[in-house]
This record gives structure tokens, C-alpha cells and sequence, in this order.
């Protein structure tokens, strides 16, 4: 392997630690739509729990991927949407969910 084909490797790595969860692509894929409250991620995201949005919410922030917005009402109003690194990650999100349409109706 040459060196150049390790460090793919390594920053394909280090993609995957932020975008390889198992709900990271659904969630980012929601935000494209534009921004939403935790509930309605929740709702729209089939299958995760609180639990697992909140720490996958967490982790994307922290990468700058997804930006928290907390608003001072009562009760407390939070929303969500994509930052401008996040945004860029629309048209691989779009590809792969063409790919996965194409792939799963494909008749052999």
C-alpha cells in the first residue's frame, strides 16, 4: 500500500467516525429538508431513541456538522439544521439515497 493510499485510508478512517453512526446518515438526510425541533427529528428518524438522537445530535455539533439553536421560551424551544459543512454533505446524501432506491427496486 502506498503512502498515499494509507492516508485515504486514515482520513476515510476519521470520516467515519463522525458520519459512521448508525443514525448519522438519516438524521443529516433530515436536516437537508431545513431546520427542525428535537421532536420532530425524533419523529421523522424511524426507530432511534431519545437516548441515541441526543448523543448523535451531540456528536455532529461537536463537528460542526449540525448547529443547536435554544430559544428562551417556556417550555424551552431547541432546533436544529445543517451548518455550511454540513450543507456540503447534501450531494453525497442525495447520491447514496439514489443509489439505495436503485439498488433495493433492482430486478436481477
Amino acid at each position: 500500500m502506498s503512502e498515499i493510499d494509507k492516508k485515504i485510508t486514515c482520513d476515510m478512517q476519521s470520516a467515519l467516525e463522525v458520519l459512521g453512526g448508525k443514525w448519522t446518515f438519516l438524521i443529516i438526510y433530515t436536516l437537508l429538508d431545513g431546520k427542525k425541533r428535537f421532536k420532530e427529528l425524533e419523529r421523522a428518524v424511524i426507530g432511534i431513541n431519545t437516548r441515541m438522537l441526543v448523543k448523535d445530535l451531540k456528536t455532529l455539533e461537536e463537528h460542526r456538522i449540525v448547529k443547536r439553536e435554544a430559544f428562551a421560551t417556556i417550555p424551552p424551544t431547541v432546533e436544529y439544521s445543517l451548518t455550511e459543512k454540513g450543507r456540503e454533505l447534501e450531494a453525497t446524501m442525495r447520491a447514496l439515497n439514489n443509489w439505495t432506491i436503485e439498488w433495493f427496486y433492482k430486478k436481477d
